[in-house]
């Protein structure tokens, strides 16, 4: 009989798993998010692509918002470090390589140059002192920190001044923007500071973020709340038909997936 128990146990278990599944209760990492903001694009090598918007309730997601334009990295996408389990086939985002992370990310703080704005999410007022590190092995690698509290050296190298109106010539692409949660364990030459930002205009790729006019920008801010624990999804048309009942995503008429 003592032997019996594990195995009766691991039936017991497997069965309500089963049944669990039968009535549709999620199964992902992000059962929790109830705000989803989607990115697609054509293929992996793709510079642009379309966003949605969707909220889930008692019956799946249903659209939030009207679908806009955003540029990506300019060589493209690549598997990134999120909340989605390795995926096989397709480009791996690496340091420097110019491709946006694909897969199911959190969304984190939000950011700008004005001293407040309107969200519900947290927001972070930059300064000029403020940089993310983007330097693979240092010890603030992937993160947004202020020189004046880490140090100088702290931020020695990194090429990504959070206020870019004063270091960068008066660019605005920071003027708004949100992080998105890619490879937040900082494994090193993984990737790092990955945003959603304003774009400098529609034919301008980015180096890595995912970029939009200031428009969707402001009613993205406007329109996420931390309880519905927000996710940011990029993924190719492929993958995107592939995935897109495993990972629980709403449905989308393959025409409309990507321009």
């Amino acid at each position: 009989m003592i032997a019996r128990r594990p195995m009766l146990a691991l039936l017991t278990f497997a069965a309500a798993l089963a049944g669990a599944l039968h009535a549709g209760t999620p199964t992902t990492p992000w059962n929790d998010a109830r705000q989803l903001v989607l990115v697609t694009v054509a293929d992996w090598n793709t510079d642009h692509g379309t966003l949605r918007t969707f909220t889930r309730g008692a019956h799946g997601w249903v659209a939030a918002g009207v679908a806009a334009p955003v540029t990506i990295g300019k060589t493209g996408a690549g598997w990134g470090l999120g909340l989605n389990a390795p995926q096989r086939g397709g480009p791996v985002k690496r340091e420097g390589d110019n491709r946006s992370p694909a897969g199911v990310f959190r969304i984190g703080d939000t950011f700008g140059y004005a001293a407040s704005t309107d969200t519900a999410m947290p927001y972070l007022a930059l300064n000029a002192t403020e940089y993310c590190v983007d330097v693979s092995g240092a010890a603030h690698y992937n993160r947004i920190v202020d020189a004046n509290v880490v140090g100088a050296d702290a931020v020695k190298g990194s090429t990504e001044p959070m206020r870019r109106d004063l270091h960068l010539n008066g660019d605005q692409r920071y003027r708004m923007g949100f992080v998105i949660e890619q490879n937040p364990q900082a494994k090193p030459l993984a990737g790092s500071c990955i945003f959603a930002h304003l774009w400098k205009s529609p034919t301008d790729s980015t180096a890595g973020c995912t970029a939009m006019m200031p428009s969707v920008m402001q009613s993205l801010l406007a329109w996420m709340r931390p309880e519905d624990k927000p996710i940011f999804v990029l993924l190719p048309q492929r993958e995107y038909e592939r995935l897109r009942k495993s990972w629980q995503l709403p449905a989308i008429a393959a025409a409309d997936i990507a321009p």
